[in-house]
């Protein structure tokens, strides 16, 4: 087996999730009544075992009247490389007073 048949199996064992993230903001109707209006945020994301997951969501075709999703043919190419978390660089950004 060569290196580009191990990665062409890899890249069959990997999936595409999808989650429905909401942004929402408070809105004071005519009445003075306060409610939330919120809009759905799709993202997907590329799922590979041994890898983190990645959001594809940009790079997707996705055909918004019947949510059909095209996976462009260099995929791989045109994404980001992903970390673990725990190999994430925190930064503190808490402000203290002096």
């Amino acid at each position: 087996m060569t290196d580009k048949d191990a990665s062409s199996d890899a890249e069959r064992q990997c999936r595409i999730a999808e989650i429905m993230q909401y942004s929402c903001v408070p809105k004071k109707n005519e009445f003075g009544h306060h409610t939330v209006h919120c809009v759905p945020i799709p993202r997907l994301f590329r799922i590979c075992p041994d890898r983190p997951a990645v959001e594809v969501t940009r790079v997707l075709n996705v055909d918004l009247t019947t949510g059909e999703v095209e996976l462009p043919r260099a995929l791989g190419q045109k994404l980001p490389n992903g970390k673990a978390w725990r190999d994430v660089t925190r930064y503190d950004t808490s402000i203290e007073d002096p």
